[in-house]
């Protein structure tokens, strides 16, 4: 399988989508990952963060953004020609036909990308998870699925997923709105505290700011709690430490949002403290049943 990339015929105003998962949060593709999937994982991750560099720039109209991705979502169904941006959707759907995945994990992804371009705001909590739900949870579904784990697992995973994703949100909330006017902080919070997404704006978080960012983490907490069985679920050794690992990293990364200012500085943990919830992911990980 060729995983080799013609940036030379990137369409205008696409970011660099060869930009690696090690630039993420969270692991993608790591090595606790078997070898013979890690380039699945690869190719499906090239795909989805094309497809998301083009929801986020600043820079391409509406029109153009939803013209890209609809041709990424028809090149996954294999009805449109190679170019510089269907070539990651191709490239996945070849993945999907020797790995025998459903290629609706990464569609349900560019759905919530074309949701990118039109939704700007998020009405309460129920609809921002209905969203993680197309953004965020078909990543999970996905690795399980090439993993052949079972699905009893999926509920947990989806809850990971989830809380994985609005984290992200939490940590980019005031670039999100300066850069793309986009708010995934639930508007009734804001209203229920007497402010609105202008509050974003400011240097520091407000106490009314604080206290809405605060509700968020507590419904992202519970999302985590009832990740954490999702280990004892899995039965490819590699998928759960992976998982163990990365609620591990959810944990304290929430924590660190409690403690910390996302409008002052970018929150996210240090290099010790990831190699230490690697360290606490694994142990868990050996024994989770």
């Amino acid at each position: 399988m060729d995983n080799s990339l013609n940036m030379g015929d990137a369409q205008p105003g696409l970011k660099d989508a060869t930009r690696t998962s090690t630039d993420e949060n969270f692991p993608v593709a790591s090595r606790l990952i078997p070898a013979a999937l890690r380039p699945h994982v690869h190719l499906f991750y090239l795909c989805v963060r094309a497809a998301d560099d083009v929801a986020d720039d600043g820079d391409m109209e509406p029109e153009r953004k939803m013209q890209l991705l609809t041709e990424m979502d028809e090149a996954l169904q294999g009805n449109q020609p190679r170019n510089g941006i269907t070539a990651y959707a191709l490239d996945h759907r070849a993945s999907t036909e020797e790995t025998g995945v459903s290629i609706d994990h990464a569609r349900h992804v560019l759905q919530a990308f074309m949701m990118d371009v039109t939704k700007l705001r998020y009405r309460n909590w129920s609809e921002l998870i209905n969203y993680c739900l197309f953004s965020a949870a078909p990543v999970g579904r996905f690795l399980l699925d090439l993993h052949g784990d079972p699905v009893t697992a999926k509920t947990h995973t989806d809850a990971l997923c989830n809380a994985l994703q609005i984290l992200n949100h939490l940590q980019d909330c005031k670039d999100d709105y300066q850069a793309l006017d986009r708010v995934y902080i639930p508007t009734d919070y804001l209203r229920d505290q007497g402010i609105d997404v202008t509050a974003l704006e400011a240097e520091r978080c407000s106490p009314q700011l604080r206290a809405v960012l605060d509700q968020v983490l507590d419904r992202t907490d519970e999302l985590i709690v009832r990740a954490r069985p999702g280990p004892g679920k899995i039965k490819n050794l590699g998928l759960k430490l992976e998982t163990a690992i990365i609620i591990t990293i959810a944990e304290k990364l929430s924590a660190r949002l409690r403690r910390h200012d996302p409008l002052a500085e970018r929150v996210e943990l240090s290099g010790f403290q990831k190699a230490m919830a690697v360290l606490q992911g694994i142990c868990w990980g050996l024994v989770a049943r």
